[in-house]
Parts: structure tokens; sequence; C-alpha cells
């Protein structure tokens, strides 16, 4: 038996050290993270720990595929910030089950495969653009309060902050010259931890952030009225929620598909997104999708399996459990430096090459995908846009790609002979190739190599018979494929399809 409820595949060989060690490291940089975003939202600060925990173990086992880390993430969590300032925590947490539910149903109908629609353009803007906010988020990192104001940190506490950061970059930069039997951001993460603690250096800890000690989380019923107002007011924010999640979870299930060269199963990423939301809802936890940068912590430090994800997420309970009097001494700059490296391995330093090579309009979504992603922090509808243009630019280009070859045969029949596609976007370019006036008593059309797609095309054709038979000659239609053919029957009973001679649509014999 190769697999056991379908989850895991036992065939797979498993480094258990390496798995171990990466899920280790993840937790490491997902709690602070998790911390921030919950603070940053007005929610209590185990909300988004449990948001993390819940996250990343229903994902680890049911999610699309191994070595992707689910948690408590910013894109998701910043949908809410609007109705927690307006409704409260219940009602984000009715929010956030609701979000759970309708990717539930984007899953069981399949839906998610269409994200593989997003040309690549908007792949590259949408990670530079998440790479330039995860590297933002850390310069916030060197801010502090001062009698209750935030400022930039000066002087030694700049210094201390600065050198320490570097330091973490330097040994995750230099390592793995040597080895790369552990990780060398959990590497550096100790080492920065030991100095900072040895020489009782006064720099900024996780627990200047917030506690992280907790209990298991507690099952919790949203307590808000269950009426049709109700859903009117989280229906919109769980959309959106659910909507920003599958988005930045596909598109970084994508990435690590190109990244491990597999590939990930984006309906069963949606069911298990979906299902832990639902439990977030439910289990005093924020919500969240598939996070970026921890999945990239995660595979630059050798995880291919699901094991490290697990981990990931067992190791959060834990410090919540037991380990919080330590954790919560971690010095921000040892964390901040990892997110560093990893913004910067983020980044798609190939698109600046693509910039010599790619064409213009594909440049253009890029550049605008990423403006959008780092200026709104909307990574849905930076995507949305994304697409949007390049469907937009891909119908204008096939709009110039048909062409008509002309002919007369011996009998006085002349025929066009198209080539490419018959769409919305070619109908004006098709309705210029005919001289209507000018042709003979009998013209052919042929659609060997052409292709009528919608009710614009069939439109089109509808009207050129039309000119032609008010001028008293012969239009016949050649080589339509069946499925134009059905189009055409089909549009019989909304517009008059006016073929002369050819009432049920048969295509012309060759012999004609």
């Amino acid at each position: 038996m190769k697999k056991v409820l379908n989850l895991f595949d036992f065939q797979q060989k498993v480094n258990y050290k390496t798995e171990i060690l990466a899920g280790l490291t993840v937790a490491m940089t997902m709690i602070p993270e998790s911390l921030s975003f919950a603070i940053l939202a007005g929610f209590p600060p185990l909300v988004g720990l449990y948001g993390a925990f819940i996250m990343g173990l229903i994902t680890a086992i049911f999610g699309g595929r191994p070595g992707l880390v689910s948690g408590g993430a910013g894109a998701t969590v910043v949908v809410l910030i609007a109705l927690m300032n307006s409704h409260g925590l219940e009602y984000v947490f009715a929010a956030v089950a609701l979000a759970g539910v309708i990717q539930l149903i984007v899953g069981v109908f399949k839906l998610g495969k269409f994200i593989r629609l997003v040309p690549q353009p908007v792949m590259f803007g949408f990670v530079n653009g998440l790479a330039v906010i995860i590297f933002m988020a850390q310069i916030e990192q060197f801010k502090t309060i001062i009698n209750g104001e935030v400022s930039w940190m000066t002087g030694t506490p700049f210094l201390i902050m600065a050198g320490l950061v570097a330091l973490t970059i330097a040994i995750i930069l230099i390592l793995p010259r040597f080895t790369k039997a552990i990780p060398a951001s959990l590497v550096a993460i100790i080492v920065v931890f030991g100095i900072v603690l040895g020489f009782n250096i006064d720099t900024k800890q996780v627990v200047d952030i917030a506690s992280v000690s907790g209990t298991l989380p507690p099952f919790h019923i949203p307590e808000i009225p269950f009426t049709l107002e109700t859903l009117q007011i989280i229906l919109p924010y769980g959309l959106i929620m659910a909507a920003v999640g599958l988005t930045e979870g596909l598109l970084t299930l994508n990435l690590v598909d190109e990244i491990t060269k597999t590939k990930g199963n984006s309906n069963r990423e949606c069911l298990a997104q979906g299902a832990a939301n639902i439990a977030n809802g439910f289990f005093y936890g924020m919500g969240g999708c598939p996070m970026l940068a921890q999945t990239l912590v995660n595979l630059s430090s050798g995880s291919r399996a699901r094991l490290s994800g697990i981990i990931a997420a067992l190791t959060i309970l834990v410090i919540i459990l037991v380990g919080a009097p330590v954790i919560e001494l971690l010095p921000m700059a040892a964390l901040t430096g990892v997110m560093i490296m990893v913004a910067i391995g983020t980044f798609e330093w190939t698109s600046f090459r693509a910039f010599t090579k790619m064409p213009k309009h594909d440049i253009f979504v890029m550049v605008v995908v990423t403006i959008i992603t780092i200026v709104m922090h909307n990574l849905a509808l930076a995507v949305l846009i994304g697409v949007i243009i390049s469907a937009l630019v891909f119908a204008w280009e096939s709009a110039k790609r048909i062409r008509a070859r002309k002919r007369t045969d011996e009998h006085g029949v002349k025929y066009y002979e198209l080539y490419g596609p018959l769409f919305f976007g070619s109908t004006a370019a098709f309705a210029e190739k005919f001289d209507v006036e000018n042709d003979p008593e009998e013209v052919v059309i042929d659609f060997a190599e052409s292709k009528i797609t919608d009710m614009s095309a069939i439109d089109a054709v509808n009207k050129i018979t039309e000119r032609y038979e008010k001028e008293g000659k012969k239009i016949h239609l050649k080589h339509l494929s069946a499925d134009c053919r059905r189009l055409l029957h089909n549009a019989d009973k909304i517009i008059d399809v006016n073929i002369i001679e050819d009432p049920t649509y048969k295509v012309v014999s060759d012999n004609y």
C-alpha cells in the first residue's frame, strides 16, 4: 500500500533530520510575523499564534503539496482590520469561518485549476511585490517606542540592532559554503541568540512585541446573531478573504512547483485552506493562507516533505504551552536578518534580464502588478488587474492575426481562405477583408484555418452574408468545425444567421 488515506506518499524518501530542522526554523520565523499581524489588526496576540498553529497543521497534512507552509498571513489579516474596528472580534471569527466555507466550495467544484491561467509576467510581479513587502516589514523592526510615540532607532540601539542583523545575514551567506547539514537560518538564530544572552546585550526581543504564553486553542462558537443582517455584514469580508487566500496560496503553490520541479494539487489546497479557516473560526484563530516567505525558508532549508510543516505547527503549539519564556527572549534582529534574506531570495532577479527580452506589454504587466502589490498590499487585486491586462493584450494581438488569402477558380468562384480566430476582437478586421460589390456571383469563405469562437463572430458572419444577399450573390461557408456549426445552430434562435444554400450549416463538399 503506497498511500494511507491519500495523504502521505510512503515511497518518498524523507530526510528526517532536514525536515525537523527546517520545521524548527520555519516556526522561529513564523512566530514574530504572526504576532505582528495580530497586533496590527487589533487582535489578542495569542489569536495570531493559534491561527499559525491551526493553519500550519491542517494544511501540512491535507494540503495540495509537500513543502508549502501556511499560517496567519498578513495578506488575509489586512482584509479583516475594518471588520474588527467596526464590529469586533466575534464577527472576525465568523468571517474567517465563512471564508473557509467559500474555499471549500471552490475546492469541491475543482475551480482551483483556473489559477494556472495566471501569466508568467503576473507571477513575476506578484513575487517581486511580495518580496518588497517582506523587506519593508523588516525595516519596521528598526523602530521603537519612546514616550508613547513610534520613532526610528538612533545611536547605540540602532548600531546594536544593525550589527546583529548584519551578523545574521553573514552567517546565512557564509555557512552553506562549509556545510549544509544544518539550515543556515537556524544556526544564525541560535548564534545571535547566544551572543545576546551571553553578553546580556540590551536589544529588541520577541517579548517586546507580545507575550506568547497560553493554553490549547479553546473551542469557541462566534457569539453573533444568526440573522440575514449578520450575513450581509460578514459575507463581503469572507469573500475577499477567501479570494485573497486562494490567490496567494495557489500562486505560492505554482512557485513551489517551479522550484521543486514537481506538481501540486490546487483543488486539494483549496479544500485544506477551507478546512483550516473553518477550524480557525471555531478555535480562536485569525485564519490565514500559505505564506510565501516561510515556504521559501522551508524549501531553502532542504525540506521536500510534509513533515517540516507538521513540525513547525507543533513547535508553535509547544512554545505557546511551555516554551514561551525562552522564545520571548529571542532577539528580533536575528529574525529580521532571516526575513531580509528571504526577501532577497524571493525577488525574481531574473526579471531584470527579461526587460531586454520580454515584449513591452509583458514588462508593463509585471511592473503594474508589482506596484499594486507594494502600494495597496492587495495581492488579489494586483493579480486580477494583471490577468485582465494580459487578456486584453492577448485579444488585441490575436485580433491582428486574422488573414484572408483570396483566389478565383476556373469557374469564376472567389475563395476567401481565412487564417486566425474569428472573435469579438477580430470582427472589424474580418469585415474589411471582403470586396462585396466587386466580387463575382458566388463566393466561398473557407474556415479550414480559422474558427468561429463567440457571438460577436457569429454576428459578423451574419452581417457579411446579408451584404452579399443584398447584392444578389451566393455565399457558402466551408470547412466549419463541428463546434462552430453548433454555435451557429444555437445562435439561430437569437439572431438571424443568414447562410445561403446551407440552412443546416453542413460543411460544403471539397468537390464544390
